[in-house]
């Protein structure tokens, strides 16, 4: 999944204290993260399927299509989830992160709570910076193995 680098804002407004809350236990359910904002702010764009939320002004929140909400590199990277983890060995962060889909191959540890289709983090093992972010393709536990596309 890729972000487009020009976009143009169709709309912008401050979330509701009942928004913020969904938002937030979204975010923790699926990642771990408990986001800690002052501000909440929705930024629907023209011509993508997604939006994005931006807490305090970072770009940490992405919604795709109809998904729940979910952390965006940056925001992964600021918060340090602890689910929905997908991590790859150094010979795969060149592939992620030129967008490249994940291969079993490439993966050292996979959450055994993620489903099908399921967003998830693309972690690197050797610094834990997050590289990408993912759509399952298979379960947490079907992912490591000899061959196949896994994330893309």
């Amino acid at each position: 999944m890729s972000f487009r680098t020009t976009m143009q804002v169709k709309s912008r407004h401050h979330l509701r204290a009942d928004e913020i809350d969904t938002l937030t236990t979204a975010i923790e359910q699926t990642t771990g993260v408990a986001l800690d904002a002052e501000t909440y702010e929705l930024v629907e764009l023209d011509d993508v399927s997604y939006d994005v939320v931006l807490t305090d002004d970072n770009l940490d929140v992405v919604r795709f299509d109809d998904d729940e909400p979910f952390l965006t590199v940056q925001g992964a990277n600021r918060y340090n989830p602890t689910q929905s983890l997908v991590t790859v060995d150094a010979g795969a962060i060149s592939f992620v992160s030129n967008g490249a889909d994940v291969m079993r191959p490439g993966i050292v540890d996979a959450g055994t709570a993620i489903d099908v289709d399921d967003l998830v983090l693309i972690v690197e093992e050797t610094h834990d910076k997050i590289l990408a972010v993912g759509r399952a393709l298979v379960d947490g536990d079907e992912m490591i193995g000899e061959s196949g596309k896994v994330v893309e």
